[in-house]
Formats: structure tokens, sequence, C-alpha cells
């Protein structure tokens, strides 16, 4: 039976995806794990495993495609000892179970409404020997990222790939049957969902239109990126009690001890093995704040609260038609040296949109610094499921009083946006306490 590769979720926030190149050409023999392709998300540009074996037997959707939809069919393997010939004219016909039910949705055309429960497709066949035995697990990296994302038990699915493999489609079959997934706690489960409130309905494009002379503008449609961006955000803001925390910190001796420890770098291939940015520093005096405050380093959930055991911050970094948070995992624990270079190399791959999900997923935390642009203070928006994100102004010299006289000092304003669901006022004052006692005590972060 032919075996249809459909346009994969790469990442949670993905809906379509453009599909940049195709790795192999028809009639290319493939492997399991050959790299096939490579698909634009709203946030990198990232390669497409094939999880089967066979003849690349018809490409349906063509490189440079813009928008395709998760899930829809973009080429067509013939398996072992298939006509490549017949299996690319059926191009289609062996989809997965899991896309039949919307086909077969629309069908009912009673008055009724049918209970959306009963539209969920028979689960997935119960031969799970392997499971059930005990053995190893055999499935596919792509199954495994989508079991991850999605919270399926793979335990409980069965392989149909070669020799009993677990690949994509027994993975989305499985989805779509609700039957692998993670068992919810039975309260969460009885409890009823609380109403959301009606959205209030702006002014149609069209109307927008209208308020500027025809010809005035140029109309340029959102992408992929654009459009995640403008939905979470806006998520973010409808659903987040947000309130701010501003506090002013002196810098001087944090610029001295970054002065002394770059020239300190050693030298490897006639270059400093590292340069430490404000950036660099401020990510660890975070993380370290976090640390002796983890009341604070925690994310809000309806039934629980996740009170983190790392300190893992985000860095919003600017790309090309917007922005992503490359995350630094464990950042109190490493040294600055290996936090500047882990930011460089983090930065660079996310402005070629080159990260892999799991770079810039997660976190505790984050940090936006528009410091080098010269702006003095801002509020950040939490991006969930942080529940603080910390944004960071320029350093500037103004007169402060010391001693009972005035002086000059450099100074850098922060703001804390904060999730009061998660971080009451005084929890959050104590963490921002915390992290200028090691801005302006830089010592304290190297022992």
């Amino acid at each position: 039976m032919p075996i249809d590769i459909l346009m994969p979720a790469l990442s949670p926030t993905m809906e379509k995806g453009n599909l940049a190149k195709w790795l192999k050409k028809e009639g290319d023999a493939i492997k399991a794990g050959d790299v096939i392709a490579e698909i634009e998300t709203d946030k990198a540009t990232m390669e497409v495993e094939a999880v089967d074996e066979g003849i690349l037997a018809k490409i349906i959707v063509p490189e440079g495609s813009q928008d395709v939809p998760v899930n829809q069919l973009i080429a067509v393997i013939a398996g072992e000892g298939e006509d490549v010939k017949a299996a690319a004219g059926g191009a289609g016909a062996s989809k997965p179970a899991a896309a039949a039910p919307a086909a077969a949705a629309p069908a009912p055309a009673k008055a009724e409404p049918a209970p959306v429960a009963a539209a969920a497709p028979p689960p997935a066949p119960a031969s799970i020997a392997q499971a059930a035995s005990g053995l190893r697990l055999f499935a596919s990296p792509l199954a495994k990222r989508i079991a991850k994302l999605e919270g399926i038990d793979l335990s409980k699915v069965a392989g149909t790939g070669p020799h009993g493999r677990i690949v994509e489609r027994d993975v989305k079959s499985a989805l779509a049957g609700g039957t692998a997934k993670a068992a919810p706690a039975p309260a969460a489960a009885a409890a009823p969902s609380a109403p959301k409130p009606a959205p209030v309905a702006g002014p149609s494009d069209e109307q927008v239109k209208k308020l500027f002379e025809p010809g005035s503008f140029e109309e340029i449609p959102h992408d992929n990126m654009r459009k995640v961006i403008a939905r979470r955000l806006t998520e973010a803001k409808s659903t987040i009690p947000h309130f701010y925390l501003t506090l002013d910190c002196e810098l001087d001796a944090l610029l001295a001890l970054r002065e002394q420890i770059n020239k300190g770098a050693p030298l490897t291939d006639g270059k400093p093995a590292y340069k430490l940015s404000v950036n660099d520093m401020i990510i660890k005096a975070l993380a370290m704040a976090l640390r002796a405050v983890p009341d604070a380093n925690v994310t809000w959930t309806d039934g629980a609260m996740l009170k983190h055991k790392h300190a893992d911050i985000g860095v919003a970094v600017s790309i090309p038609g917007g922005l992503i948070t490359p995350v630094v995992r464990d950042a109190c624990h490493k040294p600055l040296s290996v936090i500047s270079n882990e930011m460089k190399d983090l930065a660079a791959r996310a402005r070629n949109r080159k990260l892999k999900p799991e770079e810039y997923q997660g976190g505790s935390s984050a940090v936006s610094n528009l410091g080098m642009f010269g702006i003095k203070d801002f509020a950040a928006v939490i991006n969930p499921p942080h529940a603080i994100i910390l944004a960071v102004g320029a350093g500037e010299k103004r007169i402060v009083v010391k001693n009972d006289a005035p002086a000059v000092a450099t100074v850098m304003s922060v703001t804390l946006s904060t999730d009061h669901r998660a971080v009451d006022g005084a929890l959050g004052a104590e963490l921002l306490s915390a992290f200028k006692g090691y801005v302006e005590n830089p010592i304290s972060m190297l022992v």
C-alpha cells in the first residue's frame, strides 16, 4: 500500500508551514531517518525525516509552496515491492485513519447538533505486544516528538512501520482516537470549564482600509510567524493578570568586572575564547535570583502551581519579521563564559531560523533587553508558560545620592512583568531585590 507523507506539525503553535525545499526527488530510494525536505515553521526552518522505507513515487506539493496546512498530503512513497507508477497514480488513497473523521464529519444533515464526543473515531488496534511484553518501544524521532508535544503514551500505540516501528501516522491515529492520551486528573476532568468572555468584535479589514485614501498604503500579508505572535500576545494580555515592578540598578561594578573578565579571556586560534556582554551577566543574575527566591520560579496552571527545579531563562531575540525566545537551560549553574558563547550560538541560529523546538520552548522566565536601542525603560508582555519577564533598559549616567552627597553613577532601569496569579507583589519585590543585589555586587555571581 502506498505511504502518504503529510505536512508535519513541528511545533505546538504550527498550523501551516512553508515547504521550502525537497532534498529528495521523485524516483529516489528512501530509508527511514533520511532527511527528505525542509519545512519553514512559524519559528524556524526544520528538516523532516522519513519514517518509512521505499521509493519517493510522487511529490504532491512542490517546493516553495506557502501556507501548507498541517496534515495535508505532500508526497507519496511506494513501499517495498510496489509499482511506483501505480503508487503515484493512487496518491492520497492511503491516508491514515486520523484524517477520515474530518471528511466524514459534515455527513449528518439533521437539525439537532451531534455531541462532540460521539464524533471521535474508534480506537487504534490493540495489538501492542511490544508494550505488553515489556520490550523496548521502537519509534521514529518524529513520532516521539509529536507524542511528547501531545502527551501521547507510546506504550499504548500500535506500530505499523517497518518491523513494528511506531511512525507518525500511528501517533496521529492514536491522537485522533483519544485512547493513548495520558489520563487527566479526575478533579480536572470533572471540573466544568469556566466560560470564556466573548471576544470584542473590532472593525473589519475593509472598514479599516476605508479610513485611508486609496493607493496611500501597501498591503503586506501576514506570515505564519506574525500571526502566531499576534495570537499568543493577545492571549497573554487577555488571560494573564499582569502587574509591574520597576527598580534602578547601578552598573559600575558590573561593567568593571566585565571588562576585567574579558581582558583575561584566553586565546583560541588567536581569538578570545569568550567576550561577555552586559546581557550575559543579566541572564546569570536573574537565574541566581530565581534560585535565591525559588517561590518565584513557578508556572501557573488551573490545577496546581508548577515549581521549577532549574532556572531556565528565555532571551528575546529579534529576527526578521518577528522575535523568538531561545532558552538558556539551568543558567544559574553555568559559568558566564558558557552563557555568553551559548547565547551567541543560539542568537545566530535563531536569526537563520535553525533552532530546534526544544531550544526555544519551555523555560521558567525570560529577559527582554532593549537597552542597546537606547530605551530607558519599558514593560514586556509575559510569554506563557512563564510567570515573569524582565524588561531591561539602557545603562546611562545619572546623578545619584551617595553619603548624603550627589555623585555620578551608571544606572539601569529594569521592570518585572509578573503573573499575579503565581507571584504576588511582595514576592516579586523580593525577586527584584535579589536581582539588584547580584547586579550591584557582581562578584557574588562567581562564587
